[in-house]
């Protein structure tokens, strides 16, 4: 199956440096993160999505909404927790607070009322495993953030401690085949990784 991971446009949040995992404070998009998500709609434009996925946190509702306005085609949206961002136990806390507690350790570093990158990777295997069994034709869309979407790379075969160092960027987007162990398996970032 063939997905779309994009990361959702920028938010209020990334402007002010502060941590949002918590769904139910709403943060919402910037206009300039709804350009960005604008701009990935004009680019995805041609992609077929059978359905789409976003996360519960309204910035990422948000862009799944705009990406999807515009299509010829009815492509149903569903909202799934575990494409929610990493839980760290610190909404509302500067994003460096998050950074310095797991720059020594980004894997295996567990904040106390959160996650670790691993146990992410467990929630995001069972997204990927469940929509690889409904929809195995694909392609799927996913609204996403950073630390979810580099926890995919690392099950699709990057590298585990590069993809928890890595970023994408604002409305950036990778493609993965899952499962990753089918011949045509793994993933494609490049052009589909930079700011758009």
């Amino acid at each position: 199956m063939k997905i779309i991971f994009v990361r959702h446009g920028e938010s209020e949040a990334n402007l002010a440096g502060i941590i949002n995992d918590e769904p139910n404070r709403l943060v919402a998009l910037t206009d300039t993160g709804c350009n960005q998500a604008m701009a990935a709609a004009e680019r995805l434009r041609s992609v077929p999505f059978v359905c789409a996925y976003a996360s519960e946190l309204l910035r990422a509702r948000q862009t799944a909404e705009i990406l999807l306005r515009h299509r010829d085609l009815a492509c149903p949206l569903h909202i799934d927790s575990r494409l929610n961002e990493r839980k760290s136990g610190m909404d509302g806390l500067p994003v460096e607070r998050f950074n310095a507690l797991v720059r020594h350790d980004p894997v295996g570093t567990r904040p106390p009322a959160g996650e670790s990158f691993l146990e992410q990777m467990d929630r995001l295997r069972a997204f990927l495993d469940g929509v690889a069994a409904t929809q195995p034709a694909g392609p799927v869309l996913a609204v996403s953030h950073e630390n979810p979407i580099l926890a995919v790379l690392a099950l699709s075969g990057k590298p585990v401690e590069a993809a928890a160092r890595g970023s994408i960027p604002n409305c950036g987007w990778v493609e993965v085949n899952w499962p990753a162990h089918t011949p045509a398996g793994g993933f494609q970032t490049g052009q589909k990784s930079s700011p758009l």
